[in-house]
């Protein structure tokens, strides 16, 4: 068996990003664990919806964003440090982030 390591989520970010990118740190069965990176002043194209078939678990390391879950009025922002969770089915989107800095992600997808 080999030594596990330690690995930082803030190294390897790209210096440009035009669309998020999507990073698997862990995946299994019945999770799958990753780190989002959204290009500042990114938002969801305005009739994309998520609407995933597992819950989400998610919290911003670093930036803030907004997000548009259908049917409530309000958004619900989202700051470093503040977590969340998504239901299964629960059609949301990124209504907006940060337009200074990437927003950072990191994302549990459990059933």
């Amino acid at each position: 068996m080999t030594k596990p390591l330690p690995h930082d989520l803030f190294a390897g970010l790209p210096p440009h990003l035009d669309e998020e990118l999507f990073t698997v740190l862990a995946e299994s069965a019945q999770v799958r664990i990753e780190r989002i990176v959204s290009p500042p002043g990114h938002r969801s194209e305005p009739d994309a919806w998520y609407d995933q078939d597992r819950d989400e678990w998610v919290m911003v390391l670093r930036g803030r964003a907004a997000l548009e879950i259908e049917g409530e009025p309000e958004l619900v922002e989202i700051g470093a440090g503040q977590h969340l969770v998504l239901p299964a089915h629960l059609r949301h989107r990124v209504a907006w982030t940060s337009a200074v800095e990437p927003t950072i992600w990191l994302a549990v997808h459990y059933r």
